[in-house]
């Protein structure tokens, strides 16, 4: 769907359109709200502005898509000289895949709201049709933390949490008795397929022999667990809260809890689309970077959520987005955490910089579970596909101080002691006991 309005464009004398004169007076009063509004004040499109007004972008129901449809409902995109930028819903993963392949002149996308390994797959043509490359940018990260994993209550007594280990007998057993554990993920090779696999992989089961694992959209998650198709999934919110707001399950672990301050979904372009466009790509930016501050602030949460949970946007009940992006959760096994550390960070920790490292390591899973081959050259690839370059420069622009001065944020640790050094991802593959390929 389209959020933007189709207006009347009849000529009238000398040229003007009744469009025109709308569109004009709309700026104009967008760009007066956004003076007391956001904090860098308003940009007004100059003679040499943005080589275009227009840009498609596509966007899941997920929390972390927040600061796109901020920007639009905010008239950001507007002030920054991108009045006609459309933010559409798309049905899943694999449709976004589609419509970028498309493009917007062939009534597709030109960027989106994306799991931060996709554009790689998608430049790498391991995802697309007959694997035809399509060249892909990372223009920003969208946020940190906050998907979940959850399981059904069936298996509730079982208390799971960040340690997966009981569900090895529980799903050992279902598997004897010739039925398959069921584990779902939004897209194979994606973000949530990787914390899910890791999550498992930790507790000593496998991934591709010990369960089945299925791809399901974020927005049937919570719909094909009520009926019994999976035993568990990992998506981002709002779907774990529903689920635990409708008893049909509760949510095992935060991914925060597997890697704390972890990257997620990134903002991505066409490569083409960005290499024609490079103000028009600034500006983007630049209301994506300032709805990104808006939704970081506390004081905006209720609206926030007002908003994303429209029936335009997701089509949520406010109740199930409320209390996790304000950090209060509660998992729906007795376990409650109020103001917990692990709420979705959309701007704070350096939330909206691409980290390269945080690519290599989504690169080096992907190799893990045979989604990329072992001699890729992943840091080729991350050169090529993130523009971390075009990130400091929008910020620059901006008036961001705060700006990383490495491409890297060191070494991670995660929940079992495995370390990842971008230097060496060869020694973090050889420490995994579970993975496809011989390190």
């Amino acid at each position: 769907m389209t959020t933007s309005r189709k207006i009347d464009g009849t000529t009238l004398r000398g040229g003007i359109t009744r469009r025109g004169i709308l569109r004009a007076a709309s700026a104009t009063a967008v760009l007066a709200a956004a003076k007391t509004t956001f904090p860098f004040g308003a940009y007004v499109a100059e003679a040499a502005g943005p080589e275009t007004t227009r840009a498609v972008l596509g966007y899941i129901a997920l929390t972390d898509a927040s600061p796109l449809i901020i920007a639009k409902e905010m008239g950001l995109f507007a002030k920054h000289g991108m009045p006609d930028v459309e933010v559409n819903k798309q049905a899943s993963w694999g449709t976004t895949r589609d419509n970028l392949v498309l493009g917007s002149q062939g009534s597709g996308i030109d960027g989106a709201h994306i799991l931060t390994p996709m554009p790689y797959l998608i430049s790498a043509g391991k995802v697309t049709q007959n694997n035809v490359p399509l060249p892909m940018y990372i223009l920003a990260r969208l946020n940190l933390d906050a998907q979940g994993i959850s399981v059904a209550k069936d298996y509730a007594d079982l208390k799971v949490g960040v340690d997966a280990a009981p569900l090895r007998e529980a799903f050992a057993r279902k598997k004897a008795a010739g039925q398959s554990a069921k584990v779902a993920m939004t897209f194979p090779g994606g973000t949530h397929d990787l914390w899910l696999r890791y999550w498992l992989a930790a507790a000593g089961i496998d991934p591709d022999k010990d369960v089945e694992t299925i791809v399901v959209p974020p927005p049937q998650m919570v719909a094909n667990m009520k009926v019994g198709t999976m035993d568990a999934f990992c998506v981002g919110e709002p779907w774990n809260e529903q689920l635990v707001n409708q008893g049909i399950g509760y949510t095992a672990c935060n991914t925060a809890e597997l890697w704390n301050l972890h990257p997620e979904k990134s903002l991505a372009m066409r490569a083409d689309w960005v290499d024609a466009n490079p103000k028009a790509t600034q500006a983007l930016m630049m209301a994506v970077m300032e709805a990104q501050q808006w939704c970081d602030d506390m004081a905006n949460k209720e609206q926030m959520a007002d908003i994303i949970g429209k029936r335009a946007w997701f089509n949520v009940p406010k109740k199930d987005i409320i209390d996790r992006i304000k950090g209060n959760y509660d998992y729906g096994n007795g376990r409650i955490e109020p103001n917990s550390p692990h709420f979705m960070k959309f701007w704070r920790d350096h939330a909206s910089y691409p980290f390269q490292s945080h690519d290599l390591w989504f690169l080096t899973e992907d190799i893990r579970w045979g989604k990329l081959p072992p001699e890729a050259d992943i840091k080729a690839m991350v050169a090529k596909v993130n523009r971390q370059d075009l990130w400091k420069e929008a910020a620059v622009q901006l008036g961001v101080k705060d700006i990383p001065a490495s491409t890297s944020r060191g070494v991670e640790t995660f929940f079992d002691g495995k370390v990842f050094d971008a230097d060496k991802p060869g020694d973090y593959l050889a420490s995994l006991d579970i993975k496809r390929i011989a390190a």
